[in-house]
């Protein structure tokens, strides 16, 4: 059987228009780093920033003794839950009423906005989750932005290094968009979903609202918001 890898949509050949819309609200710390040119730059100094300005010691639940803690700061706000097995590593931002369920791996340089979830045996890796977003079911986060109510469906995989570690150029029509990042994974819209095991190679970026059909494939690029993505 052979699995189609989907492309950036042609018609967007020799377009300079602008990346689609992504996110209709940031939150106050990433707002006056935001540049809709080059949304991944927010991966770079801006969540740095962010999190080295955390307190040493910001912790306002209490801890069940199967979660492990390493490295600092770490920040997680009331009504959030940590599941038995979790492993979180500092620096690292949890809001209010974050889920992170049994076993999930939360790298250092993460910022997981209010009601986001990250699943059982799930990893993020200097990753920014808006509120709400989920990465439920054995995802792979690496080095992307999910929007508001974006929601991974089980096994989605978000790469983030190419195999010969060159720097991720994004396909944007006949454009070539820089990014000065060797590791960098995807970002997607407010509202985007995934479908069981698709697979967003990287430097993909996807516009707010689309759906993305079990088992595709993105290849680097940019796509439209609004869309459904399915094989062919």
């Amino acid at each position: 059987m052979t699995q189609t890898i989907a492309e950036p949509p042609t018609s967007a050949a020799g377009s300079s228009s602008p990346l689609p819309p992504l996110f209709a609200d940031l939150p106050e710390v990433f707002r006056p780093h935001w540049n809709a040119d080059a949304p991944w730059g927010l991966l770079g100094d801006p969540l740095d920033e962010v999190l080295a300005a955390l307190p040493d010691d910001a912790i306002e639940i209490r801890l069940g003794p199967d979660v492990h803690l390493c490295g600092a700061p770490v920040a997680i706000g009331r009504g959030s839950r940590i599941g038995p097995g979790a492993t979180i590593e500092g620096p690292v931002f949890i809001g209010r009423d974050v889920e992170i369920r049994p076993g999930a791996y939360v790298r250092g340089g993460c910022w997981i906005g209010d009601g986001a979830v990250v699943g059982a045996s799930s990893e993020a890796k200097r990753a920014i989750l808006l509120p709400g977003s989920h990465a439920p079911h054995l995802n792979y986060v690496g080095d992307s932005i999910l929007g508001r109510g974006v929601n991974l469906g089980a096994g989605t995989i978000l790469s983030n290094f190419r195999h010969d570690a060159a720097e991720i150029v994004i396909r944007h029509g006949a454009h070539r968009l820089p990014t000065a990042r060797r590791k960098l994974g995807a970002l997607l819209g407010d509202g985007v979903l995934t479908g069981c095991n698709a697979v967003l190679h990287p430097g993909v970026v996807v516009g707010r609202n689309t759906q993305i059909y079990p088992g595709v494939q993105l290849r680097n690029g940019v796509y439209l918001a609004d869309r459904v993505i399915k094989l062919r």
